[in-house]
């Protein structure tokens, strides 16, 4: 199993480390910001640098958009896996045409609200993941897999 980790630095990032017991015996690249924090922590691994900032930014939508397509060529992941944020959204939407499984897990702080990129990916997810029982009502079709702090 060929995994894709996307998600922007700082939290999001962190939130996808912390799936390491998951990632760590399979093969897999990122994709995030090119950052001191994301070097720092990926130092050993496959990354590709992605456009930022991405929350709202048509500019850099378009950009890394044109990238998901072009590391998915190459790549070819099965399962896309994210946190957020907005980078996210072309790779699960690119990742569906491409045939990979998509699975996102909202971020910890989201108690009761969706995130945008949520939102935006909700509809192509294979695999919804919440970690508060509240966000079932928002995503019904999500799975509640409580923290993982």
């Amino acid at each position: 199993m060929k995994l894709c980790l996307v998600g922007s630095s700082g939290g999001h990032l962190t939130h996808l480390y912390m799936l390491k017991p998951f990632w760590t015996t399979k093969e897999r690249f990122w994709v995030t910001f090119d950052k001191e924090d994301a070097r720092s922590l990926l130092k050993d691994e496959k990354v590709y640098p992605c456009y930022f900032p991405t929350n709202r930014n048509i500019k850099n939508l378009i950009r890394n958009t044109f990238l998901a397509i072009k590391i998915l060529r190459k790549e070819k992941p099965d399962v896309i896996i994210s946190s957020g944020a907005a980078v996210a959204v072309p790779f699960f939407y690119l990742g569906k045409l491409f045939g990979a499984k998509t699975v996102y897990i909202e971020v910890f702080d989201r108690i009761d609200k969706p995130t945008l990129t949520g939102r935006l990916v909700y509809p192509v997810t294979d695999r919804f993941i919440v970690q508060w029982e509240e966000m079932k009502k928002v995503y019904p079709k999500a799975i509640n897999l409580g923290s993982i702090f």
